[in-house]
């Protein structure tokens, strides 16, 4: 047996190629990009674009391997309204399917999913929201992810076994993102906007505890279902970024905005195609959003080790080296 990763040359396959690596398990990294990682040391890799049918039929699935999906399209950097169902169903649905309908053909039964807890949308119960709160995406991201949830749901009928990973906001060192422009207001020490007054928790997840949730899954041979990541007692925003910026040793200051006004702007500019943030990552900025890792603890034995704090200061100290 061994494990397949599509996309894991990515920030969250990396992690969870090392996972396995250094549990001695057998590693074959499919992806469109090979960069310089010690992984490569011990792990094989093969080019393959999951978009692209014919380049999956010629990856080596056997039916004892574990298959993990990694491959996705991210919200950074933005794409505009007009192009964004193409942009993100062309990877984060068609391509996954791609990806199933070669594991069925060679009788493989095993695939480790990440889709986004922004499948909920706006939260309709109390937090922390469990993993049978209703869908209702806000955004073409989101929309393709709960797609493809679909698609997987229907697929279990037919005997594939799939475990489907709802992480909050992934964060972690090497890899920045939309941080990037408030990790460079702070390091200048220039006024931090935040949505709202920033009273609100707006929970994240270390990539080394997504990582480490994909190979809990597969140790107990993938279990069905449904799991949140996000972290333990996350922070308010306020409290978040207060700590980004004592630890900078930045002036920086946090100016507060009014959540309504802001978010009809940014509509405003969603529609007109010069969009400053998409739907999945302003409509919510001003929540308090929790999600519950109940489930996940349950069935998986698994816990979240890292805080958002120190996760966005370690994030932020790797920036700073690179940067």
């Amino acid at each position: 047996m061994k494990h397949i990763l599509f996309g894991g040359d990515g920030f969250v396959g990396r992690h969870t190629a090392e996972i396995l690596l250094d549990a001695g398990e057998e590693v074959l990294i499919c992806d469109i990009a090979k960069s310089d990682l010690p992984i490569y040391q011990r792990a094989r890799h093969t080019y393959c674009d999951i978009t692209r049918p014919e380049q999956i039929e010629q990856v080596d699935i056997e039916p004892d391997d574990i298959v993990y999906n990694l491959a996705a399209t991210m919200l950074h950097p933005i794409v505009k309204r007009a192009q964004r169902h193409d942009y993100f169903f062309s990877v984060d649905y068609h391509g996954a399917v791609h990806v199933i309908e070669r594991m069925e053909k060679v009788g493989c039964k095993q695939l480790i999913q990440f889709s986004t807890d922004m499948v909920y949308g706006f939260a309709q119960r109390p937090r922390p929201l469990e993993n049978d709160h209703p869908r209702v995406p806000i955004g073409e991201y989101s929309d393709s992810k709960r797609a493809l949830e679909d698609y997987c749901m229907a697929r279990r009928d037919a005997g594939l076994r799939v475990s489907i990973f709802r992480p909050r906001i992934i964060v972690g060192p090497g890899r920045v993102g939309i941080l990037g422009s408030l990790f460079k207001l702070i390091r200048w020490s220039l006024p931090v906007p935040m949505i709202g007054n920033g009273r609100n928790r707006y929970q994240m997840i270390s990539v080394f505890d997504c990582a480490s949730a994909a190979v809990a899954s597969a140790r107990k041979g993938v279990v069905n279902g449904e799991f949140n990541l996000g972290s333990d007692n996350p922070p308010t925003v306020r409290a978040l970024l207060g700590a980004i910026i004592r630890s900078a040793g930045s002036r920086s200051i946090l100016i507060p905005t009014p959540a309504g006004l802001l978010k009809l702007l940014l509509r405003f500019l969603d529609r007109i195609n010069l969009p400053l943030l998409v739907p999945e990552q302003f409509e919510i900025a001003d929540a308090d959003y929790v999600i519950s890792t109940r489930v996940t603890r349950e069935l998986l034995d698994w816990t979240p080790a890292h805080t958002d704090e120190a996760m966005m200061l370690e994030a932020y100290r790797r920036w700073r080296q690179s940067s």
